[in-house]
């Protein structure tokens, strides 16, 4: 996959998809595969927002069934499954707790009722080709079994708990980099650090002709060229829109802040979902030996690219923690790493309620826009709002309305195709395999080769034999603490359009998304980066500069 805006300019595209997030990675993998000549542009690195700043779950949404949103909780559901068969590598049932105190509405019997919806909206949940990856029914357990298995839950009033299943990614900005290496690889264009900044417009105004985009690597600007164009920017959807509508987008979105704090392991194999009396719903999730508290949920009135994490945002949600688990007594020192996301929410109140928005009740249905429906644009699509779940199926919806646009007959494929690196079978046997045929690797460091490249791990250790004298050193752990190979940066480089340390340390690998990790690997990864593209010291050191600024807080970068 190369990096190539010049080129783009001299092509015509059926399809021009702006925003390389989930929503517009999985655009342009239906397309590529229906035939459509695609160009994928993104402003930053692709997943580097919304997309990498999840909860890392792939569920269904029990709370939606609160709000009666039941179609939205069946088409996750079916999703849930697709994305289980689809990505084996990625995605992996987990069990929740869900603690019962009380009796009558606040007792078990009222969640033994959600649940049985929520088992009967997954009626096919176990038509898998993985044993591994099927999921039980709900069931009831003890007070005495609850806190056996979380001993942090808060005692008083517990009358036991009930166990689900959902399901949770490895690597959530891996997955999605995996929809664009396939779309590339069956004939699409990508480009990231390609910001949109307008539309090529025909004479009249009316009608979308392209786009124009700054390279912001180097300054330059291009035109792209294409029958239709999607807007797939995700938080910045509505700007997209300003862009197009003369500065007065027709929809708005409310933008939900949503930060995580990781911790040690607090928990073994189970989640644990609580209410806190002060603060809402929050997760305890075990991801990567580490666990995920997360998430907040409020409006964030900035904008979308100054978002981050303050101290007082870490201080004011381990109050809540701590409300809903006092067992925990979690302090400032606990946590080891933090993010954030943007939930962009489509914004269904009059205009004239804007004080009124809401993120938490707001829906998390898509919503895609004909443009020349709603206001005689042509050319243009909007996909705004939607989550990470059903993000495949927005994405069919989608393409779905551009082939009718451009009278095409291609039927959808993505629900029974693996994705770039889904295809391995079983992935248990897959990965035993893979550690017999390199007895010479660390276990570790194997398992973790096959996690975020899949079936195709075996052309990352083969990046290693492409310069000779460079295999045995490129097969190295990057330190003494982590299982990423110096072979996964030069790979992420040459083949998968990493063009910062950012990119590779947080997107194209695991090194830095637990949490720093460490100085030796961070300046292994940038020696190496350095050589592949030929950067200076004064660039190296700048490099780990801005690396270093994501793991700090909004105050400790002023």
């Amino acid at each position: 996959m190369q990096r190539n805006l010049h080129s783009m300019s001299q092509t015509n595209y059926d399809l021009i998809v702006v925003g390389g997030g989930i929503s517009g990675a999985s655009i342009a993998w239906d397309a590529s595969l229906r035939g459509l000549k695609v160009a994928l542009l993104e402003k930053d690195d692709f997943a580097h927002a919304t997309t990498a700043g999840s909860s890392k779950l792939i569920h269904g949404g029990l709370r939606y069934l609160v709000n009666g949103e039941i179609s939205l909780v069946r088409e996750s559901l079916r999703e849930r499954r697709i994305w289980e068969q689809n990505a084996p590598h990625m995605v992996d049932p987990l069990p929740f707790i869900l603690p019962t105190y009380g009796h009558g509405l606040k007792g078990g019997l009222v969640l033994a009722v959600g649940l049985t919806m929520y088992d009967w909206l997954a009626f096919d949940r176990n038509r898998l080709d993985d044993p591994d990856k099927k999921i039980p029914a709900y069931k009831s357990i003890s007070r005495e079994e609850a806190l056996k298995l979380m001993p942090s839950l808060r005692p008083e009033g517990l009358t036991g708990a009930k166990i689900y299943y959902d399901c949770q990614m490895f690597a959530p900005e891996r997955l999605c980099l995996e929809f664009i290496l396939g779309a590339v690889e069956k004939g699409a264009d990508a480009a990231n650090y390609a910001k949109v900044d307008g539309f090529v417009k025909s004479d009249d105004g009316k009608t979308i002709k392209g786009v124009t985009v700054k390279d912001t690597l180097n300054g330059t600007t291009h035109e792209i060229k294409g029958k239709l164009t999607v807007n797939a920017a995700g938080p910045w959807a509505d700007i997209m829109l300003g862009l197009s509508e003369n500065g007065k987008p027709s929809r708005r979105l409310i933008r939900s802040k949503g930060i995580h704090l990781i911790t040690r392991a607090l928990s073994d194999k189970h989640a644990l979902a609580v209410q806190s009396k002060i603060g809402g719903h929050f997760f305890v999730i075990p991801w990567r030996d580490k666990t995920i508290l997360g998430t907040t949920d409020t409006v964030f009135d900035g904008a979308p690219d100054e978002v981050g994490v303050s101290e007082q945002d870490i201080k004011d949600f381990l109050v809540v923690v701590n409300d809903g688990l006092p067992g925990l007594n979690l302090t400032r020192d606990d946590v080891e790493h933090f993010y954030v996301g943007i939930r962009p929410l489509v914004d269904t109140t009059p205009q004239d309620d804007e004080d009124d928005a809401d993120s938490y009740n707001a829906s998390r249905a898509a919503e895609i826009i004909d443009h020349a429906e709603l206001n005689g644009i042509q050319g243009f699509l909007s996909a705004m709002g939607g989550k990470w779940t059903t993000s495949r199926h927005l994405a069919e919806q989608v393409v779905n309305m551009v082939t009718t646009k451009l009278n095409l007959r291609h039927a959808p494929a993505t629900q029974d195709v693996p994705l770039y690196g889904g295809a391995t079978g079983r992935f248990k046997p897959f990965v035993d395999q893979a550690k017999k045929a390199h007895a010479d690797l660390n276990p570790e460091i194997v398992e973790n080769l096959t996690r975020y490249h899949g079936s195709r791990y075996e052309a990352v250790l083969a990046t290693a034999r492409e310069r000779q004298g460079e295999e045995a050193d490129l097969l190295k752990p990057l330190s003494t603490t982590t299982a990423d190979l110096g072979v996964q940066i030069v790979h992420a480089v040459r083949h998968e359009m990493a063009c910062t340390l950012s990119d590779a340390v947080m997107r194209r690998t695991g090194l830095g998304t637990t949490g720093h990790p460490g100085k030796e690997a961070v300046e292994a990864a940038a020696a190496l980066m350095a050589r592949e593209l030929g950067w200076d010291d004064a660039t190296r050191t700048s490099q780990i500069a801005e690396l270093e600024q994501g793991f700090l807080t909004l105050d400790a970068r002023k």
